[in-house]
């Protein structure tokens, strides 16, 4: 990522040529993972019926799987959804241990900021910064996880997300934090579609237990870890001069909505239209 090169430039890191080579090189470690589903044990962590639970997948995804109501003998259920990628720096060996220090960045999928660089979002800047802080983790002999989550667009799809897009900045009014939330709901229906209660089952499968500097604002990624006993200990927030320009608005909205940060601002502020209009 050029952003690594950025960062030795600028003497943030500092290659070791095992973690980062001067060239930007970074030896990770990479896993898969698809998403599969014990209902019994699903429905009894949602405190419902397994019948319940059953009736509203299959409803919910248009009768497709008619086998949830047909097969109660069938307990297991590949959901159609997407997985996740991890990507894990230095020894993997030692998650798990009480004794090694981690840093994790959970990430959902942005196409169009992760791959193509658009600067309306923090997306592809706070990866990038999540991968700098594992970095650094693993230099200095523990471990970063980054979790690549398959949920494009706060879950509503990359093709909604645009919609959203267009809406804003075409909004009477221009483009400002007080109507980012509603324009999302106007175009969508809700503002976001992310459940975030099993995200942390894969740290439960990896054993880790707390999470030493953990690169994200996200309060609903934060409540859900500590809900199920994942020790946050320090949470980093993308650095001011990391936030392009366009991007002002997410992450006033955001902070004002209860994202972690160390200032939050105040309603005149929301008002004020920060984000590109449609001829600039």
């Amino acid at each position: 990522m050029p952003e690594l090169l950025a960062a030795i430039q600028s003497g943030r890191l500092v290659p070791d040529g095992e973690i980062l080579n001067a060239n930007g090189d970074v030896r990770v470690t990479k896993a898969a993972i698809d998403p599969v589903w014990y209902l019994p044990g699903i429905a009894k962590r949602f405190g419902i019926k397994e019948s319940t639970l059953r009736r509203n997948l299959f409803e919910q995804t248009a009768g497709m799987f008619p086998e949830l109501v047909t097969r109660p003998d069938l307990k297991v259920f590949l959901p159609p959804i997407g997985g996740m990628t991890l990507y894990f720096f230095g020894d993997v060996s030692k998650l798990g241990q009480p004794e090694t220090k981690v840093a994790c960045r959970v990430h959902d999928e942005c196409n169009g900021s992760d791959v193509f660089g658009s600067d309306i979002c923090t997306c592809r800047p706070y990866l990038a910064h999540g991968i700098e802080v594992c970095i650094e983790m693993a230099q200095q002999g523990g471990v970063g996880v980054v979790i690549y989550n398959r949920k494009e667009g706060r879950a509503l799809g990359e093709v909604t997300k645009f919609l959203v897009y267009n809406a804003r900045k075409r909004q009477v009014g221009g483009d400002r934090a007080e109507t980012y939330f509603e324009r999302t709901e106007c175009v969508a229906g809700v503002q976001d579609m992310r459940f975030q209660e099993l995200m942390p089952d894969v740290f439960h499968w990896l054993g880790i237990t707390r999470i030493d500097r953990w690169a994200s604002m996200s309060n609903m990624k934060h409540d859900a870890l500590t809900a199920q006993g994942i020790e946050v200990v320090e949470r980093v927030p993308i650095p001011d001069e990391l936030i392009p320009a366009d991007a002002q608005v997410e992450m006033d909205a955001k902070k004002a909505a209860g994202y972690f940060s160390t200032y939050t601002p105040d309603a005149e502020e929301l008002t004020v239209a920060k984000g590109r209009g449609l001829e600039a």
